[in-house]
């Protein structure tokens, strides 16, 4: 089931978040560490209305945010579409013991589909150019790469945007 996160939600998806960075950094992917994802970034979607969360058996395993705020690194981005009625996604994470089983793929779904419900001309969001598993999943779901943006304490390595263009506005 997904569905809106709470502020209750976010300390289990902080325990989340901080497994995945673990997970990655094991794997030499240095996407996350102890600067991100952070409290303060999961409290602010939580008061934007943007949080979700996906729970198996009344166990939240994962979450998503869906945001209609333009980061100011993405400004510089030269984007297919317009920047007007975009949504940005932000913070995917699967507890690693629940991943390779379609969660990511059921958010990013769920994702889709309220973009498309909502009207908005396309989806965008960022990846790190070093997780090549991420670089397949977002490209399979036929997202195009735009451009490179960097967040230094995150890491030296960009960070791909990509863009899936539902509509054209004119």
């Amino acid at each position: 089931m997904i569905r809106k996160g709470t502020v209750k939600d976010i300390d289990n998806i902080l325990l989340i978040t901080k497994a995945c960075a673990l997970n990655m950094i094991a794997k030499h992917i240095f996407q996350w560490n102890d600067n991100y994802p952070n409290k303060p970034a999961f409290v602010k979607d939580v008061q934007r209305g943007e949080l979700y969360v996906l729970e198996i058996e009344n166990t939240v395993i994962g979450c998503i945010t869906i945001s209609t705020f333009m980061d100011k690194e993405y400004i510089p981005v030269l984007w297919l579409t317009e920047n007007k009625k975009n949504i940005y996604i932000h913070r995917l994470a699967i507890h690693p013991n629940h991943q390779g089983k379609g969660y990511a793929q059921q958010l990013m779904k769920y994702a889709e589909a309220y973009a498309i419900k909502n009207n908005y001309a396309s989806i965008r969001l960022d990846t790190f150019s070093q997780n090549h598993r991420n670089l397949k999943f977002y490209e399979l779901r036929s997202y195009k790469k735009i451009g490179d943006i960097y967040f230094p304490k995150q890491s030296e390595f960009p960070f791909y945007c990509y863009e899936l263009v539902l509509w054209i506005l004119t």
